[in-house]
């Protein structure tokens, strides 16, 4: 008997997964808030980018659910990460503001 998940077909491999790329020293000079701008410029691209595939999928276009909810999961991912990342930001700067010199 073979295994209900084996007849679902394959969702796709590591390979097809997007890469996120780290900044160039050259595009901003390496600075902290360069970073910043591209990981939020990527998280913004991973969210419009599962927009349209809903928006495809509701317009009976010939997106397939699991590629949909995976373009939605990587995008929730990646907003979740960034507010993880703000939010030690943010702890950073309170814990420096606390200090007395």
């Amino acid at each position: 008997m073979s295994s209900p998940i084996a007849g679902l077909g394959a969702i796709g491999t590591i390979g097809d997964l997007p890469k996120l790329s780290p900044v160039a020293p050259a595009d901003t000079g390496g600075s902290f808030s360069g970073v910043l701008t591209n990981a939020l410029q990527q998280v913004n691209q991973l969210s419009g980018g599962a927009e349209q595939q809903i928006g495809s999928m509701l317009k009976g276009g010939n997106a397939d659910m699991s590629t949909v909810m995976i373009a939605v999961e990587k995008a929730d991912v990646a907003f979740q990460l960034m507010m993880q990342v703000r939010n030690k930001i943010v702890s950073a700067y309170q814990d420096m503001e606390k200090m007395q010199f």
